[in-house]
């Protein structure tokens, strides 16, 4: 039996997880959900971004899917933390999985297959900012050996089950010699030692952003840190169609939760207009990498590609939650 934490946190997030949980059970018909609070939303409601009771829910299940959390650009609410930052650093939601690949129809380029693993709990991301003196603020970027080991080590594991044939490190350890040094130092070591120095190779992060314009089918597996994987996964994701095809999945020990990388898009809200594409295909990363089960991911996978193929486009104006996921579960 399957169990998954359901939260749709704000905006779009409440428009898209259920189409994508339909979906879901149409796979795993004995899935079992439980609905649970996070985001800005729940914050202004509860005076929390993160209820106690949704850590709980995620620890008894092991599994989730998030929607969308509302980002406060340009203010600071005292108590307010982001949703998704505390699940991830307090779950030990170490890893970030984003794949990256060419859809028919609405991809611009084909051939594009990647998968970019990023540290998902530490790098500038970790929260530590201070003032140092007036006009003088300070930002820490925390690199550690232990977190970085265990994301080599999920390198090492999606390397083997997609059959890599090579995995990149992307750093800046020419100007950051100390941090970005024991990334990539503690990388090469995990990776090394298990037999990939032949298929290990490296970028300054700025170079692989313009080969990532260039020629993304030139890459398989990139392996990153926290905030230059979330920087890269937004450009690369327009090979395949854009934010609303960008999926991904942050993973722990024993614990997983599935979460589409667009936002909350506050300005489509309510519209009907919400592609839930991104948020069907995290699910399948579920799926693949945290249910151990392969061959529902691809059948998943599978359908969209067939959706795309028929209908050659995924934005319907205001009938695209609606069409999309009948479309998906017609596909099934």
């Amino acid at each position: 039996m399957y169990k998954l934490v359901v939260i749709p946190g704000d905006g779009i997030g409440r428009e898209v997880v259920p189409v994508a949980v339909q979906v879901l059970e149409k796979l795993l018909p004995d899935l079992q959900t439980v609905e649970a609070e996070a985001g800005w939303d729940c914050f202004q409601r509860h005076g929390s971004a993160v209820p106690d009771a949704t850590f709980q829910a995620l620890l008894e299940c092991g599994a989730g899917l998030f929607g969308a959390v509302s980002s406060l650009t340009g203010q600071r609410v005292v108590g307010y933390r982001s949703a998704i930052l505390q699940l991830r650093q307090q779950l030990k939601l170490n890893t970030n999985l984003r794949p990256v690949r060419s859809w028919p129809s609405i991809s611009p380029r084909p051939g594009v297959d990647l998968i970019l693993l990023c540290e998902n709990s530490e790098g500038l991301y970790c929260g530590r900012e201070h003032w140092e003196s007036e006009g003088v603020a300070i930002a820490e970027w925390v690199i550690s050996r232990d977190a970085t080991q265990a994301l080599a080590l999920r390198a090492l594991e999606v390397a083997k089950a997609r059959k890599a044939r090579r995995i990149t490190l992307v750093h800046k350890a020419n100007v950051l010699p100390v941090t970005c040094g024991l990334f990539r130092d503690t990388c090469r070591e995990v990776l090394e030692g298990e037999g990939w120095a032949a298929e290990l190779d490296e970028r300054l992060v700025d170079l692989a952003a313009l080969q990532l314009v260039e020629q993304p089918e030139a890459f398989d597996l990139i392996v990153t840190s926290n905030l230059f994987g979330d920087i890269l996964s937004d450009l690369a994701c327009h090979w395949s169609g854009g934010l609303g095809l960008a999926p991904s999945l942050n993973w722990g020990q024993d614990i997983a939760l599935a979460e589409p990388i667009h936002g909350s898009a506050p300005d489509i809200a309510g519209s009907g207009r919400a592609n839930p594409l991104a948020a069907i295909l995290s699910t399948a990363l579920l799926l693949r990498y945290h249910w151990q089960k392969p061959a529902l991911a691809k059948r998943l996978e599978k359908a969209v590609e067939n959706f795309l193929l028929e209908e050659g486009k995924a934005d319907f104006g205001f009938e695209t939650t609606r069409v999309v996921g009948q479309g998906i579960l017609a596909a099934l």
